[in-house]
C-alpha cells in the first residue's frame, strides 16, 4: 500500500524501525525512573498557558464515554480540537509495544501540548483515548440483526477482543482527573505560597501525576487496539503512588486554604467590628467548629458569661507567651486592684468599666506548657482566655499593621467600640502605673510634661543622681540634720534588708543637693526654681494646673521643721512625704514589709503605711483653727459712704495649709 505522497507503508515501517533502534539506548525505561527525574523532564517540556482548552466541557464529554455519567452536552455549544485528539490517538496506537516507548510517546503528547495548562495536557490525551474506547463500547452494544453494528463490530474485532483492564485503568485516570483539576482551581486562586505553602508541592506532585496519568492512558490504547500487551497493573501501582502523594498535598492545601480565608473574615472584622465582643470573638473563636471552644476564667473561676462580660467594657489585651511574664503579671494584678479603689473615675472614664484580658500565645501545646500556663493562671486575679490550641486570630495578633505580637508581651487598650486606643499600654502602666489611667498615650505625655521640670530641677540640683525606670529612688532635704542623718541611715537598712534583695527591689536615695562630691549651693537654685513655676500664672491646661498643685505642695513640704522626702518609681513620682510620718514609715519597714509582696509594689505598701502614720500623727497635733487678739497693722474703712469710720479688728482665724491639696501633703 502506497501514501499519496508515493512512500509505501513498508518504506515507512522500515525507516520508523531504524529511527527506532538507534533511539533505543537513549530512551529510559519510565519506570527506571524517579519522581524527581520525571518532574525535571516533565517541567522542561512545558512552555505556557496560552492555548485554551474548555476543559470542564471537555470533560463531561469523557465522564460520558467512560464513567456513563451522562452530563447533558449542548450539541452546538463545544467543538473540540478533533484534529489534534486524533493525532494523538494516532500517536498512541503507533507506539511500538515497550516501555521506553511509551516514554517517547508520552514526552511526545507533552511537547505537542507544551502550551496547554497541566489539567489540559492530561485531560485531551484522555480524550484522544475515549475515541478509541468509546467506539469500542458502543460497538458492543448493537444488536445481532443489526447489519451495520455487526460489520463494524468485526471489522473493529470487538468480539475478540478482552479489555476489562483497560477499563479499569481508564476509569481510574478519569477519576484521577477530579484531583487534577481540583488542583488546577487552587493554582487558578492565586494564593500565596507563604499562605499555602502545599500548593507548591502539590504542584511537583502534579507534574508526575500528569506524566503517569499519560503514560498509562498510552499504554492502555495500544491494549485496546491489540498492537500491545502491556502489564498495565504496572501502571496503575506508579499512577496511584503518585495520586497519593497529589491527595495528601491537597488535602494540606484545603486546610491552608481554609486558614487563608478564615484569616480574611478575621481581619475584616477586625479592621471593621461592630464592637469589642465582636474583635475578641474573631481573635479567639475559630470561624469552623474546632474541637473545643475558647473558655474565659477570672483567675481560676470559670466565667459562664464567657465573652459577654467584656461587652460595652473597655479592655486591655494582655497579650503574651508563657516565659518571664511573671513581672507583668504581677503588674496587671496590681492594676486589677488599683481600679477597684478610689476615685473611682477619671478623665470622664469609670475604672470599673476597665477590663484585663490575658491571652496566651502559645505554639504547639504539650503536657509541659499546659502546666505551665495552669501554674500561671492561678496567680492572676484578672480574665484569662484558655484555649489549648492554636488561635485563630494569632496571624493578626503578629501582624505588623495590625496588633503587631512580637514575641514580647503588649497590652493593647481597646474600646467598647472595638477599635484601639494605645497599641501598646504596657509601656505607660510600667511607667506611671494607675496614674496613667485611662492609659491611652496622652496619658502618659501629661504625665511627663507634669513632672518633667521637677526632675530638671532635681538633677540640676544634685549631681549623680541617675533615674532607671527599674528603681525606686527616695529624694530627700530639710534644714534638720539629725533628722536627715537618721533618715539616711534607715534608708541603707531598708536597701541592704534580705527581704527587699530577695525580691529584687532596687532603692537608691539621694540628698538633694549632695552629688558625689561635698554638699554645694544648688538648693536655693533649686526653691528658686520651684518659685518661678509658681510664678508663671498661665495655666489653662489641666497639666498645668495640676503643676500649680505641686507647686503648693512641694513649698508645704519646705515648711516642715524636720525635712521632706520624695518618693519615685523611675520618673514616675509616687509620693510627697512629710518628714516625720516618713522617718517613721522607713524606721518601722519590719512592720509593713510582707505588703510588699502582698500589693505587688514597694510604693504601694509604702504608701499605705505611711498613710496611717500621718493620720496617726495629725490626730495627736491636730492642724486646728485658732483665733488671735492681737493687733493688726492695716486699717480698712467701713465701705458704708455714710459712715466712713476706721472698723475695729475684733479677731484674726489661722488654718493650716496642709490638707487643702490633692497630694495630701
Amino acid at each position: 500500500m502506497a501514501l499519496s505522497n508515493g512512500t509505501s507503508t513498508t518504506a515507512l515501517i522500515t525507516q520508523s524501525g531504524t529511527a527506532s533502534i538507534q533511539h533505543r539506548a537513549s530512551l529510559p525505561n519510565p519506570f527506571d525512573l524517579t519522581d524527581d527525574q520525571i518532574l525535571d523532564i516533565v517541567y522542561l517540556a512545558h512552555l505556557n498557558d496560552d492555548e485554551f482548552c474548555d476543559t470542564d466541557k471537555l470533560y463531561n464529554l469523557v465522564s460520558n464515554i467512560v464513567l456513563r455519567s451522562q452530563s447533558p452536552i449542548s450539541a452546538s455549544s463545544f467543538k473540540p480540537e478533533f484534529v489534534t485528539l486524533k493525532l494523538i490517538s494516532c500517536q498512541m496506537i503507533s507506539t511500538r509495544s515497550a516501555a521506553h516507548c511509551v516514554h517517547q510517546t508520552t514526552m511526545w503528547i507533552l511537547q505537542h501540548l507544551k502550551c496547554y495548562s497541566w489539567d489540559a495536557k492530561a485531560l485531551i490525551t484522555i480524550a484522544a483515548l475515549s475515541l478509541e474506547y468509546g467506539s469500542f463500547v458502543h460497538l458492543s452494544q448493537f444488536q445481532t440483526n443489526d447489519a451495520l453494528g455487526n460489520s463494524l463490530r468485526q471489522l473493529n474485532q470487538v468480539q475478540n477482543r478482552n479489555v476489562s483492564a483497560v477499563g479499569e485503568l481508564v476509569t481510574y485516570t478519569v477519576t484521577v482527573f477530579q484531583q487534577i483539576k481540583e488542583w488546577a482551581r487552587y493554582a487558578a486562586d492565586g494564593y500565596d505560597p507563604e499562605d499555602v505553602p502545599d500548593l507548591t508541592e502539590a504542584f511537583q506532585a502534579i507534574l508526575v501525576v500528569v506524566y503517569w496519568t499519560i503514560a498509562a492512558t498510552v499504554a492502555s490504547t495500544g491494549n485496546l487496539v491489540g498492537v500491545s500487551s502491556y502489564k498495565l497493573s504496572e501502571y496503575r501501582i506508579r499512577l496511584g503512588a503518585a495520586v497519593d502523594k497529589l491527595t495528601t498535598h491537597l488535602g494540606n492545601c484545603s486546610v491552608q486554604i481554609g486558614n487563608v480565608r478564615d484569616y480574611v473574615t478575621i481581619r475584616n472584622i477586625f479592621d471593621r467590628p461592630k464592637d469589642i465582643v465582636d474583635f475578641l470573638k474573631a481573635l479567639i473563636y475559630p470561624q469552623q467548629k474546632g474541637p473545643e471552644n475558647p473558655k474565659i476564667f477570672q483567675g481560676s473561676n470559670l466565667v459562664t458569661k464567657g465573652i459577654e462580660v467584656f461587652r460595652q467594657k473597655h479592655v486591655l489585651l494582655f497579650t503574651s507567651g508563657l516565659d518571664s511574664v511573671e513581672d507583668e503579671i504581677s503588674l496587671l494584678n496590681s492594676m486589677y486592684d488599683r481600679l477597684q479603689e478610689d476615685p473611682k473615675e477619671a478623665k470622664g472614664f469609670k475604672k470599673e468599666d476597665f477590663k484585663i484580658l490575658w491571652i496566651p500565645i502559645v505554639e504547639g501545646w504539650n503536657e509541659g506548657n499546659r502546666e505551665q500556663f495552669k501554674a500561671l493562671k492561678s496567680g492572676i486575679k484578672f480574665y484569662v482566655v484558655e484555649y489549648l490550641y492554636e488561635l485563630p486570630g494569632l496571624k493578626i495578633i503578629k501582624d505588623r499593621e495590625r496588633l503587631n505580637y512580637e514575641n514580647q508581651p503588649i497590652a493593647p487598650l481597646l474600646s467598647p467600640k472595638g477599635t484601639i486606643m494605645n497599641e501598646n499600654a504596657l509601656e505607660v502602666i510600667f511607667e506611671w502605673g494607675i496614674e496613667a489611667f485611662p492609659f491611652r498615650k496622652i496619658d502618659g505625655e501629661e504625665l511627663t510634661l507634669k513632672w518633667k521640670w521637677l526632675w530638671d530641677l532635681i538633677l540640676k540640683a544634685t549631681p549623680g543622681l541617675q533615674v532607671k525606670e527599674n528603681r525606686y529612688t527616695f529624694i530627700y532635704g530639710g534644714t534638720n540634720s539629725a533628722w536627715i542623718q537618721n533618715f539616711t541611715h534607715e534608708l541603707s537598712k531598708i536597701k541592704m534588708n534580705e527581704s527587699i534583695q530577695r525580691a529584687d527591689i532596687i532603692i537608691e536615695y539621694y540628698q538633694l543637693g549632695k552629688g558625689k562630691s561635698e554638699p554645694n549651693n544648688s538648693v536655693p537654685s533649686f526653691w528658686i526654681g520651684v518659685e518661678r513655676k509658681k510664678q508663671n500664672k498661665k495655666h489653662q491646661e489641666a497639666v498645668d494646673c495640676e503643676i500649680q498643685k505641686i507647686v503648693k505642695c512641694l513649698f508645704c513640704l519646705k515648711r516642715d521643721p524636720q525635712g521632706w522626702a520624695i518618693l519615685s518609681k523611675g520618673h514616675n513620682i509616687k509620693h510627697l512625704c512629710h518628714g516625720q510620718a516618713v522617718y517613721q514609715t522607713v524606721a518601722e519597714f519590719q512592720n509593713w514589709k510582707g505588703k510588699v509582696f502582698e500589693r505587688e509594689g514597694f510604693d504601694i505598701a509604702f504608701k499605705e503605711y505611711y498613710d496611717a502614720k500621718e493620720k496617726e500623727i495629725s490626730a495627736t497635733q491636730p492642724c486646728e483653727a485658732y483665733t488671735s487678739t492681737s493687733s493688726v497693722i492695716a486699717t480698712i474703712t467701713c465701705p458704708n459712704p455714710t459712715c466712713g469710720r476706721v472698723m475695729e479688728v475684733s479677731s484674726v482665724n489661722y488654718k493650716c495649709c496642709h490638707r487643702d491639696d490633692a497630694l495630701s501633703c
